[in-house]
């Protein structure tokens, strides 16, 4: 990872939540309008009868890479207050190794923001993709956002 301050601020919010601490979910890239994770695998991420990484996990990794992706739209990235509002996610082969998950933002508007993912991961010996995806989002700029309001998404 980089030593810019605002990758730097996201990689230490994900590092304090626990869903993304349990998926040990790490940021290789977080810039503006893009966001690359890594995802190790992990047994506990497998699908009983296969063995490849469960469906949830990946698009768990693309609603995550998008979220941060959007982030780095806003003035403050840390304390941006956004919500997932649509995610598709379209399985093109099993997973069986660590993932690498790229969003990119397509759009962010006043009100909404829109992503394009992709998952990849080694298959048969080469990196391949295994889904891709995307998302939309309800961002808060300069909005009321839970009773308060909010100066570019902070709430």
């Amino acid at each position: 990872m980089s030593s810019d301050p605002v990758e730097e601020e996201l990689a230490a919010g994900l590092r304090e939540h626990g869903l993304f601490q349990w998926l040990d979910l790490d940021i290789e890239t977080a810039e503006p309008g893009r966001a690359v994770f890594h995802l190790p695998f992990d047994e506990k991420f497998a699908n009983l009868a296969s063995g490849t990484v469960h469906g949830g996990i990946t698009a768990t990794v693309i609603d995550t890479a998008s979220g941060f992706a959007l982030r780095s739209t806003f003035d403050d990235p840390a304390a941006a207050a956004l919500t997932t509002t649509d995610l598709n996610v379209r399985y093109v082969r099993p997973a069986t190794s660590d993932v690498r998950v790229e969003a990119e933002v397509v759009r962010a508007g006043d009100s909404m923001g829109v992503t394009d993912c992709e998952v990849t991961s080694v298959h048969e010996g080469d990196r391949k993709v295994v889904a891709t995806g995307g998302t939309t989002y309800r961002l808060f700029r300069d909005r009321t956002f839970g009773g308060e309001t909010t100066e570019e998404g902070s709430a």
